[in-house]
């Protein structure tokens, strides 16, 4: 998967796209890690009961330029995608993902628009 200006995930109310404003600083103070490649990554376990280890992995990924990211929500096991915003039973899921994300906007890493559904 290449890296990415804009990323709309299926089924997802929102887009999200690297911020103008983005700093390597702010990615190190929201715990993103640099890779042995120099990106930097960040990943979370979205789980609907905390620290049960039941749940999904996102996974996001941002180039060491800070132009280009990928994000991804996966099985347990990291190689199939999941669509959590399909199902109303994921209703949890959802809100820790929107409110990670938002928290990732507020600190100017990413820009958030709404998607509009043709």
């Amino acid at each position: 998967m290449a890296f990415e200006t804009k990323i709309t995930l299926p089924d997802c109310k929102y887009s999200y796209a690297i911020s103008p404003k983005i700093k390597k600083y702010t990615l190190r103070d929201t715990t993103f890690n640099q890779n042995r490649l120099g990106n930097y990554e960040l990943n979370r376990l979205l789980e609907k009961v905390p620290n049960s280890g039941n749940g999904f992995p996102l996974k996001i990924i941002i180039n060491k330029e800070l132009t280009g990211f990928k994000l991804s929500i996966t099985d347990l096991s990291g190689l199939r995608p999941v669509n959590i915003f399909n199902k109303e039973e994921h209703q949890i899921l959802q809100e820790k993902f929107y409110f990670l994300m938002d928290s990732l906007v507020e600190r100017d890493i990413f820009e958030k628009s709404d998607n509009v559904k043709a």
